[in-house]
């Protein structure tokens, strides 16, 4: 053999558990593009048979998969079966060993003798016909049998006379002959399967067979059959009650199957290499593959019509149309409502909506939505629930009528209920009057739209669905169809239609086609000819037409049954159902004859009303033609020439005649119907024609009979008799009682009656005899349908590798019946495990013996009697039903409550409650569940009349109905599945030996997708069955794909990412459509939104919640919010793969252009394409967004530190530069917003990553600038509200917010001064009454005068004293500038140099010395409240930092305080130097500097004139008449903004800092060891390690902006950065534990004591500057030179 254990590593996984392997190579064929195809057996091998021995797994044989594969299938997943010159190895002939060791000449002599023993055998038989048979015949046989298992002999047996010879022998009534033709029929078959089968067909397509064959010959072809296929169709139904099917019927549906089979294995066989068996051409091997398909299908269609038959499927359809199934997309899950994404074709649900009224969704609470609703609502007005709320539930519409002050205050009567009850305002929505409410879809739900400010970005779904109809189903193309086309039948419709003319005979036939002949100009129709004939749709019409009046009534309910008739069919075409008229209309000619041919004897007669004309008066012709069988045989002395012509038309119409049998499941009150029943029925077996009619379909019904305890023993004794002649007449009846389980009812019945039943005992043991056959018959019957299923999936593989339609009649049919199932029910046993009673239970069994008669009885007390039902795992309850009786007065139940749970435990759901009345039999608990509950519990609450104890007389239980749909599915899924991944890895194996071939893997994937996607429309009959072949096929094509195209190779490219790097590369030149570029483009883009087609599925909900409460106290049901699905595997895998392709295209961009002057703008551009190109390929779908940041920020950490640094302070230059250039309004503003909008959706990359930390060190140096250099504006807001997750310490969020609260203490200081100013103002109002009371007194003493007058100077010296010391205290309204001060904390503003400090005593007028006097006693007393302020006291320091506004002629000059300072200096002096401005000031030469060069310029009002004896220069105000300039407006000195160097020492700094942050973590982890630290610890031993030592070395410490300060945001940022290189790893089970991991060398500087020889903290320092605003200028100076005045 080729394939042994040796293959056994190449598994494909089918499911939980299964896995594939290659087997062995069973045949090769040329396939219909001309290249050869392969047989594999598959095996299919579970985990726990996985063992190292193969001896224990050869028996896993019995359960595989037949799959042909091409050469490139082979290659890439059976390489072993390859030879080592690459090609395939053919099938074994190591067989054909043991032949050659017999010798030629060895051989032929027994060849010669086994001819001359068969015509021995043939002629011994001849002469023993009719007597016992003698021995010497015996021997010949056994002689034969014993040559017929030598396999080189096998040849020799397929002479026609061994057929005749096994004939006669099967057909011969002695038992040893039928016996010996076994034994040789089994040597011959214990070859191959090709031997088998040929005899088994040869056999049964025999003439007459079946009437040579009696029960035991026909029973050992059958047990034949039944072993040559169950190794073949390994497939169980367990669980599923199949038919009982007669033996006649079952050699009719095994000849079919084996002339099925013998076809396939002809159509396999004439597709072998060319040349190999003839010599025929390519024209001739066509046209006899053309005519074995036509035969192959007809056959096929033959084979299911009966097999529908025999499994009684016919009958669900025919209660039952079936329903076209929605046309959707089988890939994509289906959600409970409509997305965008479905087709066109697709309806979506509508609701109802008001035109005029506001939903809840448009206000801000609910409180406010409720007063909307109480002011607008009026009585009569509709309204919709919006939740859930005790009895009424969310979407409940209803009718408003009153309202009120109570709780809940709203009455509505409600439809559902149709009743009112009171709601609470806002659970409404008002729909209003009826004219204003409208029908409108539903719109899907809004999702994840965040809009930041005025610079806002909605964020996309998870969910997107493009609109447009190639990406929303890009497999799913329009295809051109052809006019001509179109109007004819596809060759499938004819060949269905072409079966039911085959179907006719005679010149029912010849009229048909004489029909086809004058449509089709008289042309000669063969069978070739008829096969390949385009058949126009109104001769399809006609046909359909003609038609039902021609074939018989199981053809033609398959011609309704069948698609061609639902399409084109003369009732579909006129828009009504056509079953049941086409039957009665069928009927009434048949019925017209019958009544001719008894009116030729006798007048039409009167039916008297009797029982049986009762049940048969509604079948209408059919019935009477019953009634005049029963009066033919109640006549005397019936002729069978009158019987004959009925029983031939109740073969036709069995209806009436199944009426008749299931009548005795009626109640046992119906006697006289029973016995006239039995009577006929036991007459109409003495009639050969009866036997033919469907005895088995109704044979439940004399079971039901059997077994009911109320049976009349009358009528059990006739019901004996009739069964016992009917198995006497034809055993297959006793076998279909053996398998109902005859044996065990009569056993019961005889014990019932005590034995006096006659022939009982004989019917007993004859049904028990045929216990093998019944054993027989459930297995062919599985056997036939197994065989039938694998034949079907065959089909459709070869539908799926051929491309080429199925032309197979009532293949969908059969389709159908597999998906929707049996009609078998599970009774009592089949549901539960066990019963549990409350007491008495060894009474419990009377609760499931089905006889009425006896009951369990409860012993306790009221109320607490129970009855407990564990139910088998899976189970829901279709129907739970308490039997009762009112004979049990008070014992009879007066109220039952059902509970539920998933143990005795939790029994507290209450699933129903019942009043029993004291009428009722049957009292129905439960009915229809939808949720499986593992424990049922019926509690007997109360009792009639009060009683105490109770009588149960029986429970029934009906579970789910079986299908077969899980048995198909299985298979479907795994054969495809099994298809698929194969494909998947031959196009896989492609792609990696040449990327290119990645172009046309859209293409490949379409065709397969849309293969599929139109089988399923054609063929599968509902949306579970659609959806269970999409979830497959996608898994086992698509997700193995994406994972072999997504995985990097030895160079660590993917082929995708290969071919997304090209489609970068190629972006811009693909903008010509007429290009190579834009063609390939295109490719890449419905490859990739192929991909991504299926979206994650949601987490659905429980399909039956529990029943809710009816409590006002009810909590609320979290359930019901569902949870959105993470994408699946595809999406995450192509995601990693997009964001390798990001990454490695941002990291050469910034390998290239860091160092570029226009690098921000640039990167920004760039950024913007990957942002299109990403929504080019994937849509915006929010997780491939996602990844397009993750790969800029992959791209951002693999930079070095400072050139990370340098990129950093680029961003915040450029957004300093858009935010200032925005401030000059017009075009040119505008542009600069665009532009510092483009740059933001940048930047948010940085967010989390430990560039973060320098961009938010760059962006606050600038920040603070700004705004203490031009001020504050609102964009700085929204800035900070779209980029605040860039900056992890918040530093810029807390410079705003100092500004705030600097803006709130400047309102609290202007109270301040206006309650000082009250206060002198009331101090001056008491000392002028003082003085105008002394002027009063008398003034006669001229002594006490002067002393008065004394005294009064001393006061006023002492006021006038303290006047000068509270002088600056003093608030005088409008005479002094408007100031402003700023209080700034150092903690976020970056102000730490102490040459900055401003000392106001010498620096400042003094005007402006007593504002800030002022300001500095607020401060401290405002500090001095520690309900206010809590810990160390802050103190002010002043700062040069702010900015001013001064009047210099008719100009208004902006400048900073430092250039305030200079000019008013310069009010008293015409000169000054700059050596003494440095002296006076303190300042830095720099800093002096930067504020006179603005001052000196062209626009400035200063000149510098630089002298020998002064160093620096000298200052002087311009004249005027030096050079003219402007003399009007504003104009702006304040000094350009300085921007930092990432290269200088600052940023080496920073560096050295994030190194000893490293050093310091990776030494605490490694003294932990692999235990690891938590996250939260490790950060506070870090940050007390920086506070205590080492510490960083003093030059850091002078450099950095706020001193040595550490936070945890610098710790985490470093902890990150360190997860990034590998240096630390997370632990697997606890995420936040970290643990050293590799070593990595840090630089560490010298580090000494952060803070030494200190004893404690020093108190925190806050830092101010000024803003100086005046209305006027008072102290301008009064000479004709100009001076400057403090404006603001």
């Amino acid at each position: 053999m080729v394939g042994e254990l040796r293959y056994r590593e190449f598994r494909v996984p089918l499911g939980p558990g299964l896995h594939a392997y290659p087997d062995e190579l069973i045949r090769q064929r040329v396939g219909h593009d001309g290249h050869p195809e392969y047989q594999i057996r598959w095996l299919i091998l579970r985990r726990g048979d996985e063992g190292e021995g193969g001896s224990s797994q050869v028996d896993c044989k019995a359960e595989h998969i037949l799959l042909w594969m091409s050469n490139d299938e082979i290659y890439a997943n059976c390489h072993k079966m390859l030879g080592e010159d690459g090609q395939v190895i053919g099938p074994s002939q190591e067989i054909t060993g043991e032949a050659g060791a017999l010798d030629k000449s060895v051989l032929g002599e027994m060849e010669t003798d086994v001819k001359s023993l068969i015509q021995r055998a043939l002629r011994q038989l001849e002469e023993c016909v009719g007597t016992i048979p003698p021995a010497p015949l015996l021997h010949t046989v056994h002689v034969l049998s014993a040559y017929a298992s030598i396999e080189p002999l096998t040849g020799v047996f397929k002479d026609p006379r061994v057929l005749d010879l096994l004939m006669h022998m099967l057909s011969s009534p002695d038992y040893q002959i039928r016996w010996s033709a076994g034994r040789m029929i089994q040597a011959l078959a214990s070859h191959d399967a090709g031997t088998r089968t040929q005899i088994l067909l040869s056999l049964s397509q025999q003439e007459a067979i079946e009437k040579h064959l009696d029960f035991d010959s026909r029973c050992a072809l059958l047990a034949l059959f039944a072993q040559a296929t169950l190794s073949e169709h390994p497939m169980s139904f367990e669980g599923i009650q199949l038919p009982q099917v007669p033996g006649r019927l079952l050699f009719s549906l095994v000849k079919r199957y084996l002339h099925v089979t013998s076809l396939l294995d002809q159509l396999n066989d004439s597709a072998a290499e060319p040349g190999a068996q003839n010599n025929s051409g390519p024209e001739e091997l066509s046209g006899e593959r053309d005519r074995l398909e036509l035969e192959f299908s007809m056959a096929m269609g033959t084979l299911i019509s009966e097999l529908v038959q025999a499994m009684r499927w016919d009958w669900a359809l025919s209660r039952q149309r079936p329903l076209a199934r929605s046309s959707c997309s089988i890939f994509q899950p289906q959600l409970a409502e409509a997305g965008p994404g479905l087709p066109p074709t697709r309806a979506q649900p509508s609701i109802r909506r008001s035109r005029r009224f506001r939903p809840r969704s448009e206000f801000a609470s609910g409180n406010t939505y409720a007063l909307y609703v109480r002011e607008t609502l009026q009585a009569g007005m509709r309204v919709r629930m919006l939740d859930d709320y005790e009895e009424v539930s969310a979407g409940d519409e209803g009718e408003f009528r009153q309202s009120n002050n109570g709780m809940p205050p709203v009455q509505v009567l409600w439809e559902s209920t149709g009743r009112t009850y009171w709601v609470h305002w806002h659970m409404l929505e008002i729909l209003g009057f009826e004219e204003d409410i409208e029908d409108v879809v539903e719109a899907n739900e809004y999702q994840g739209a965040v809009v930041s400010g005025a610079l806002g970005v909605a964020l996309p779904s998870w969910r997107w669905k493009p609109m447009t109809e190639l990406y929303a189903v890009p497999y799913v193309l329009p295809e051109d169809e052809d006019a001509e086309e179109s109007e004819h039948l596809t060759q499938a419709e004819w060949w269905e239609l072409l079966f039911f003319i085959k179907k006719l005979d005679g010149p029912d036939h010849q009229e048909v086609l004489q029909i086809l002949q004058e449509n089709l100009d008289g042309e000669i129709l063969d069978d070739e000819i008829l096969a390949e004939l385009a058949v126009p749709m109104e001769l399809a019409q006609d046909l359909l037409l003609a038609l039902p009046q021609r074939l018989d009534d199981s053809a033609l309910r398959d011609l309704l049954n069948c698609r061609v008739y639902r399409k084109y069919g003369p009732e579909a075409l006129a828009g009504h159902p056509a079953y049941p008229t086409l039957l009665e209309a069928q009927a009434q000619p048949q019925e017209s004859a019958g009544a001719a041919r008894v009116e030729g004897k006798e007048p039409p007669a009167q039916y008297p009303d009797t029982p049986l004309w009762r049940l048969l008066v509604d079948c209408g012709p059919p019935g009477r033609t019953f009634l005049d069988l029963e009066r033919a045989l109640s006549s005397e002395g019936p002729q069978e020439t009158e019987i004959k012509p009925f029983l031939l038309q109740l073969q036709r119409q069995p209806q009436p005649f199944l009426i008749l049998m299931q009548s005795l499941a009626t109640p046992a009150a119906n006697k006289p119907l029973h016995l006239t029943v039995l009577r006929i029925l036991m007459q109409l077996v003495d009639f050969p024609e009866a036997l033919l009619l469907p005895w088995h379909e109704a044979m439940d019904a004399c079971m039901a009979c059997l077994r009911s305890p109320d049976t009349d023993r009358e009528v059990l004794q006739e019901l004996i008799f009739f069964l016992h002649r009917l198995a006497s007449v034809s055993r297959d009846y006793a076998v279909v009682l053996n398998q109902l389980g005859a044996r065990d009812a009569i056993s019961k019945a005889l014990e019932k009656h005590l034995g006096k039943l006659e022939l009982a005992q004989e019917l007993r043991d004859m049904v028990f005899k045929c216990e093998k056959h019944a054993h027989l018959y459930r297995k062919l019957t599985t056997n036939i349908l197994g065989g039938c299923i694998q034949m079907v999936l065959g089909q459709i593989e070869d539908h799926r590798r051929t491309h080429r339609p199925i032309n197979i009649p009532f293949f969908d049919v059969f389709l159908r019946y597999l998906c929707q199932g049996s009609s078998m029910e599970v009774k009592e046993d089949k549901c539960w495990e066990k019963v549990e009673v409350s007491s008495n239970p060894h009474r419990a069994s009377k609760l499931t013996d089905r006889n009425p008669k006896t009951y369990w009885e409860s012993s306790g007390s009221a109320g607490s009697h129970y009855i407990t039902l564990h139910m088998h795992q899976g189970i829901l309850i279709r129907q739970l039903t308490l039997l009762v009786a009112g004979e049990d007065s008070s014992y009879m139940p007066a109220r039952v409550v059902v509970f539920g749970g998933d143990s005795t435990n939790s029994l507290n759901t209450e699933l129903n409650s019942v009043n029993v009345m004291p009428s009722a039999s049957r009292v129905i608990l439960l009915e229809n569940l939808t949720r499986f509950w593992p424990i049922i519990q019926i509690r007997i609450k109360r009792c009639q009349q009060g009683g105490i104890d109770t009588r149960i007389r029986g429970l029934e239980v009906l579970g789910p109905k079986p299908t077969f749909w899980p048995v198909f599915r299985e298979q479907l899924c795994r054969h495809t599945r099994l298809f698929y991944m194969v494909r998947a890895q031959a196009w896989s194996q492609d792609i990696a030996e040449d990327r290119r071939s990645l172009l046309h893997l859209s293409s490949r994937l379409n065709g397969a997708l849309r293969q599929e996607q139109n089988f399923a429309d054609r063929f599968l009959p509902d949306d579970e069955a659609a959806q269970a072949l999409g979830k497959t096929c996608w898994e086992a094509l698509v997700s193995p794909l994406v994972q072999n195209i997504t995985s990097p190779d030895e160079d660590g490219i993917s082929p995708l990412g290969w071919l997304l790097d090209q489609y970068l590369e190629c972006r811009e030149a693909a903008h010509n459509p007429q290009s190579r570029a834009a063609a390939f483009s295109s490719r890449v883009r419905r490859l990739t939104h192929l991909l991504v087609h299926v979206e994650p599925c949601e987490a659905p909900l429980p399909a039956a919640a529990a029943p809710r409460t009816k409590s006002r106290n009810r909590s609320h049901d979290w359930s019901s919010l569902a949870t959105r699905g993470l994408p699946s595997s595809i999406v995450r895998n192509l995601t990693r793969c997009w964001q390798a392709v990001v990454e490695e295209q941002v990291n050469n961009f910034l390998t290239s252009h860091w160092r570029d002057d226009d690098f921000v703008p640039r990167y920004c551009e760039h950024f913007h394409n990957l942002q299109k190109s990403s929504s080019e390929l994937f849509g915006p779908r929010a997780a491939f967004l996602l990844a397009l940041q993750n790969g800029c920020a992959g791209g951002l950490l693999k930079l070095p530190f400072l050139k990370a640094a340098h990129v950093s302070e680029q961003f915040a230059r450029h957004i300093d530069q858009r935010i200032q250039g925005s401030r000059i309004g017009g075009a040119r503003g505008m542009e600069m917003l665009a532009q510092l909008q483009r740059c933001l959706e940048t930047v948010l990359i940085f967010s989390g990553l430990e560039i973060a930390t320098t961009f938010e060190h760059y962006y606050q140096h600038y920040m603070a600038d700004r705004l203490l250099g031009v001020g504050s504006s609102w964009l700085e807001g929204a800035v900070l509200e779209q980029i605040g997750p860039c900056f992890p310490n918040r530093l810029p969020q807390q410079m705003l917010q100092s500004l705030s609260t600097s803006e709130e203490l400047q309102r609290q200081f202007h109270v301040y001064q206006l309650q000082r100013l009250d206060q002198e103002l009331l101090k001056l109002e008491d000392t002028e009454k003082k003085i105008q009371g002394g002027h009063e007194t008398s003034d006669k003493e001229h002594k006490g005068e002067k002393a008065e007058e004394a005294e009064g100077a001393v006061v006023t010296n002492v006021v006038e004293e303290e006047e000068e010391e509270e002088n600056e205290d003093l608030y005088y309204e409008g005479a002094m500038p408007e100031v402003s001060v700023l209080v700034l904390s150092p903690r976020c503003w970056p102000i730490a140099s102490i040459c900055h400090t401003l000392n106001p005593r010498t620096c400042l007028p003094s005007y402006l010395r007593g504002t800030l006097n002022r300001y500095s006693n607020f401060y401290s007393k405002s500090q001095s409240y520690p309900a206010l302020e809590q810990g160390p006291k802050r103190r002010l320091q002043w700062t040069w930092l702010g900015r001013a506004e001064l009047q210099f002629g008719d100009q208004t000059l902006h400048v900073s305080t430092v250039q305030m300072w200079l000019l008013l200096y310069l009010n008293d002096l015409q000169a000054v130097s700059v050596e003494s401005l440095l002296a006076l000031s303190g300042l830095s030469p720099d800093m002096l500097n930067q504020a006179i060069t603005p001052l000196t310029s062209l626009r400035g009002p200063l000149d510098l004139r630089e002298e020998n004896d002064v160093p620096g220069g000298v200052l002087k105000i311009r004249d005027a008449s030096e050079e003219p300039r402007p003399r009007r407006g504003n104009v702006w000195l304040i000094p350009p903004q300085v921007y930092l160097k990432a290269e200088d020492e600052e940023g080496r700094n920073l560096e050295k800092r994030r190194n000893l942050l490293n050093c310091l973590i990776v030494r605490i982890l490694k003294a932990h060891g692999d235990k690891g630290l938590h996250i939260d610890q490790l950060v506070c031993r870090v940050l007390d390690a920086w506070q205590k030592g080492p510490c960083p070395p003093r030059g850091l410490v002078s450099s950095l902006g706020r001193g040595s300060a550490c936070n945890s945001t610098d710790v985490l940022s470093c902890i990150l950065h360190l997860l990034g290189k590998g240096t630390v790893r997370r632990h697997d089970d606890q995420p936040q534990m970290l643990s050293y991991a590799v070593p990595m060398t840090v630089m560490e500087p010298h580090t000494e004591s952060l803070n030494p020889g200190s004893s404690g903290p020093n108190p925190p320092l806050t830092f101010h500057t000024l803003q100086i605003r005046s209305r006027g200028v008072p102290y301008a100076s009064c000479t004709g030179t100009q001076s400057f005045s403090t404006f603001r």
